[in-house]
């Protein structure tokens, strides 16, 4: 399933910027009948503009349905198949495009978005944090019994390619400084080559401690692995196509488990604050 999902992703996107691009020409050449295009440029557009979005602004966190995109490309479609309906011997089935970017769009939303079946993973407050093994980017093996003796705050992300795992780590490089007053030692784990992390670890000033999940083998144990969860195409760039799940765990100074955000949303996560209120309601006793 997941290695559809990595196929649909790389297709969608491709699809909606070739027929962002092609529409945007056509009706720059006013082709007529009046409007032919617009109708697509719609569907496509509004899809297309937020995947742009997402690698320039590189948000933390969307909305679960980004309500404008899918009025604005709805909308498309409706002017797509007005206009074929009035010019039916001119526009052929030209309303198909629309139709197939606004379907993506939905598919994109209610099937690819989502992680079914998290709550499985037995990573719940009160649990004690299971034994796995990290990596420094040095090489050297850290194991999860060695994280007590005060709190700790492991982020899993599935890697540089990912916009949103970069506006996670950069926000929780903003806010450091808060997590250091209560004690926290924060750990950003992702089983993308060290080489990779290496590079993203030079881009913060700030004393994050940037580990590797050599093989995923950390997060399969955790139950929050994702198989083929990249999109396709992105091995290219040295990427393995196992992925976690976006994961944040927060354990005490005796290794339990203060706090787990298992998001059935790749593009809905917590933030810092949310941290932050975890390690105070849990008061002096958790460092």
């Amino acid at each position: 399933m997941n290695r559809l999902k990595s196929w649909f992703i790389s297709g969608y996107v491709g699809l909606a910027l070739a027929l962002t691009v092609y529409s945007l020409l056509e009706v720059i050449r006013r082709t007529p009948p009046p409007g032919l295009w617009a109708g697509v440029l719609l569907a496509a557009g509004a899809p297309a503009l937020f995947f742009v979005w997402l690698f320039v602004a590189k948000p933390s966190s969307t909305p679960r349905h980004p309500l404008a995109v899918t009025v604005l490309s709805g909308l498309g479609v409706a002017i797509s198949m007005a206009i074929s309906w009035r010019y039916p011997h001119q526009t052929g089935l030209l309303y198909v495009w629309a139709a197939a970017a606004f379907i993506g769009w939905y598919v994109y939303l209610r099937w690819y978005s989502v992680f079914p079946g998290r709550h499985r993973s037995g990573l719940t407050a009160g649990a004690r944090l299971p034994e796995f093994t990290l990596y420094s980017l040095d090489g050297q093996p850290i194991d999860s019994t060695s994280m007590r003796g005060q709190p700790h705050i492991l982020i899993f992300y599935r890697g540089n390619w990912c916009p949103l795992c970069m506006a996670q780590v950069r926000e929780i490089a903003a806010a450091y400084r808060e997590l250091d007053k209560r004690g926290a030692r924060i750990m950003l784990v992702s089983p993308q080559p060290a080489g990779h992390t290496q590079k993203l670890a030079q881009r913060f000033d700030a004393p994050l401690d940037f580990l590797e999940d050599r093989q995923n083998l950390a997060a399969k144990g955790l139950g929050i692995d994702s198989k083929d969860g990249i999109p396709a195409g992105m091995q290219l760039l040295g990427y393995a196509s196992d992925t976690p799940m976006p994961t944040v765990i927060i354990s005490d100074a005796g290794g339990q488990i203060l706090f787990a955000d298992l998001t059935d949303n790749y593009r809905v996560r917590p933030e810092p604050a949310a941290y932050l209120q975890v390690l105070d309601e849990a008061g002096p006793g958790s460092s």
